[in-house]
């Protein structure tokens, strides 16, 4: 089984061929309406919406003190849109935005808070009636996550947290009204997940011992857990969910293939069934299923696009109508009541992140709530365009090419945006960075360079060991690419990256010197030793397989000092700006301030940002505005001026 952390993070048609450019060199219309800052990346006036079980109220994200706050109103019985003049705030943080939320019964709404950017994430519960919070984690310097929201358990949820141990995590039962906890699962030090059944039972476990995973099972709460298979880390069992009478597991499985396929598991033998559903050039992302109906829905993946393969025809009779409601949009259902008819619907494109309907299936009828970025018109933004490029190696590379408004494809400025991860994917859609930088009259490349999840086992494992060596060679030979076809001036081509697309860039100005004439390094690692001296406390079980991934600090002392950065700076010329968060816990801030200070030693002036306030990216208003605004200013410097 896989089981990789979320190492670094950033913050879905057929695709071109690299020989099929054409409909991206046409010259378009006018130049777009330029767009400030805060249309991009201002919080939005209403976002995050979400029905109660009962369908009778509807909650949101609302900005409360430049802080988003969640709000409840009524939802009018005959299908309309609430009055939001008449909604009520029920949470009033004003250090940092809500992270995320959902409804607990009627009564009651759970959020995660984390101080500072820390990502030490408490569970606060809040009354929806009376106002009243409480923290139902407090306890200092711990993270907690929902294990299961016990739907069926009208005051209980089940929560996860590493009080006990900073390094593992036990499950506790909590009363959201009175916080009264109950431990009903201790961890041994190995498990690294937990999978309930459809009662709400810890049934199902992961575990690793670095490298080697293995499948736990049991077939009640008062019985041990015994293994059911172990594999290594490179091969991916993960549990979506049991089956419907608890015997047996739906799981996305890769042993055997090259990519994960959706399979149901013995838990007794191990043993898989044939695939209910695989595709035959990218991995499945994701399952779901009506709780109400007890059938299995959809499985998801994503080619150029996110796309959905449908196992009950009713849901996929209900995805029709909503495209047939609105066309030229993908739809996504992002939540429903308990009756499954009443629906928050999220309507996109790669050019708007669109609007939020309420949608009653009985009628057929969808009303708007709100436009999520109500001040940026589409018709401005930038369409993505999907493309192809070989390695020099020969492995097919796929990523997305986004063009300003009204620019020929032909010597533009361009800005490489390398995803986070790094195993992770860039995708397709609306993506604020992009559609700014567009915007201000740069092309924009994203590359899914290997590593990059989705395209199978084969693709990933060639990522291994390759930090600022193949991996860095993708990117490369994307933007080689992009200037033999004439698209990006060569004297014009910058790079910005967040987490691991931050190394790359750090590893593109010193590996690459010439290649680049300006980037901007958004909390990225600069010491790949000193990057795994400090990782959190809930990564040290998957150390051993960082090793194997990046490289082992003693074993590969060679391989990692050449792949970082901060050893070779005496080849950077190339302008540097670095931001970081004070509070980073996964790419500590000594990584950005050892390159500051070794480039500062050679006399060489980098533009340094730190904001106190904030952790892996900055999620506060105003502090994204200041990036932003910090990092145009200086591409515009660079490229442009030329």
């Amino acid at each position: 089984m896989k089981t990789s952390p979320l190492f670094l993070c950033a913050l879905c048609g057929g695709l071109l061929a690299a020989a099929t450019l054409a409909p991206l060199s046409a010259a378009g219309p006018a130049p777009a309406k330029r767009y400030p800052i805060k249309a991009f990346f201002g919080n939005p006036e209403r976002s995050m919406f979400r029905v109660s079980p009962d369908g009778k109220m509807l909650s949101f994200m609302a900005p409360y003190e430049h802080r988003m706050n969640v709000h409840v109103v009524a939802l009018p019985a005959d299908g309309s849109a609430p009055d939001f003049a008449k909604a009520k705030r029920v949470t009033a943080e004003t250090a940092r935005d809500i992270a995320g939320y959902f409804w607990k019964g009627n009564g009651h709404i759970l959020y995660v808070k984390d101080f500072g950017g820390d990502e030490n994430f408490h569970v606060v519960s809040v009354d929806v009636a009376s106002g009243d919070l409480k923290d139902l984690t407090p306890f200092p310097k711990i993270q907690a996550g929902i294990v299961d929201d016990l739907r069926d358990d009208a005051e209980n949820i089940l929560v996860q947290h590493n009080q006990r141990v900073p390094q593992i995590f036990d499950v506790y039962k909590i009363n959201v009204k009175t916080g009264t906890a109950t431990l009903v699962a201790q961890n041994p030090g190995n498990i690294t997940g937990w999978v309930t059944d459809h009662k709400g039972v810890v049934r199902a476990a992961t575990t690793t011992d670095g490298v080697n995973s293995s499948l736990l099972y049991r077939p009640t709460e008062k019985d041990p857990f015994a293994t059911v298979l172990t594999t290594d880390f490179r091969q991916t069992v993960s549990p979506a969910f049991f089956t419907f009478d608890n015997k047996q597991l739906y799981v996305l499985s890769n042993r055997g293939r090259d990519k994960t396929a959706f399979v149901i598991l013995d838990p007794t033998n191990g043993k898989e069934s044939k695939p209910l559903f695989e595709h035959p050039e990218v991995d499945l992302n994701g399952v779901d299923y009506s709780r109400k109906r007890k059938v299995i829905t959809y499985a998801g993946f994503e080619t150029a696009k996110a796309q959905r393969h449908f196992f009950d025809k009713a849901t996929q009779a209900r995805y029709a109508r909503l495209e047939k409601l609105l066309p030229g949009f993908e739809v996504d259902i992002q939540a429903q009541d308990l009756a499954e008819e009443t629906c928050i619907v999220a309507a996109y494109s790669d050019r708007t992140p669109g609007a939020r309907y309420i949608y009653h299936a009985k009628t057929n009828k969808l009303a708007k709530l709100g436009d999520i970025l109500p001040e940026v018109d589409a018709a401005d933004m930038a369409p993505m365009k999907p493309v192809t490029y070989t390695s020099r190696d020969g492995l097919t590379i796929h990523g997305y090419l986004t063009l300003p408004v009204g620019r020929e494809a032909k010597n533009l400025p361009v800005i490489v945006n390398p995803h986070g991860g790094p195993w992770a994917r860039d995708s397709w859609g609306f993506n604020p960075e992009v559609q700014f930088l567009a915007n201000r009259g740069f092309a924009v490349f994203q590359t899914n360079f290997r590593g990059s999840t989705g395209y199978g086992r084969a693709f990933w494992e060639k990522s291994f060991k390759q930090w600022g060596r193949t991996m860095q060679d993708d990117v490369t030979d994307g933007v080689q690419w992009l200037i033999k076809e004439g698209i990006a001036d060569p004297k014009r081509v910058g790079i910005y990256g967040g987490s691991y697309g931050g190394y790359t860039t750090l590893a593109g100005v010193t590996f690459t010197p010439d290649l680049y004439a300006a980037a901007v390094d958004y909390v990225g690692v600069a010491n790949l030793f000193t990057f795994m001296k400090t990782i959190p406390p809930y990564w040290a079980p998957f150390l051993k397989m960082m090793h194997e991934m990046v490289g082992d600090p003693e074993k590969d002392k060679d391989l990692l000092t050449a792949a970082s950065p901060v050893f070779h700076v005496d080849k950077i010329k190339t302008p540097l700006f670095i931001a970081q968060g004070k509070n980073d816990p996964r790419v500590n801030k000594d990584e950005s301030d050892q390159m500051v200070e070794a480039l500062k030693k050679r006399g060489v002036v980098v533009e340094y940002m730190v904001k106190d306030n904030e952790g892996h990216g900055f999620h506060n208003e105003e502090n994204r505005y200041d990036f932003y605004g910090a990092m145009e200013g200086f591409f515009t410097k660079h490229l442009m001026a030329q």
